[in-house]
């Protein structure tokens, strides 16, 4: 389930092959910023979480 928020923002997550989100990009431009977001509150899993500083 995870894959369907990572498959949003391939550019900033990934997966491993146990199902794992990987964080390629800590620090994505700010043209995903929005994506990102959308991704994580997407997540099924609520495997990403947005932190803003």
């Amino acid at each position: 389930m995870a894959s369907l928020c990572v498959y949003r923002v391939p550019e900033v997550f990934d997966q491993d092959e146990e199902g794992t989100v990987e964080l390629l990009e800590s620090d994505p431009p700010s043209e995903l910023h929005q994506a990102v977001r959308s991704a994580a509150r997407g997540c099924p899993t609520k495997s990403i979480h947005v932190e803003v500083e």
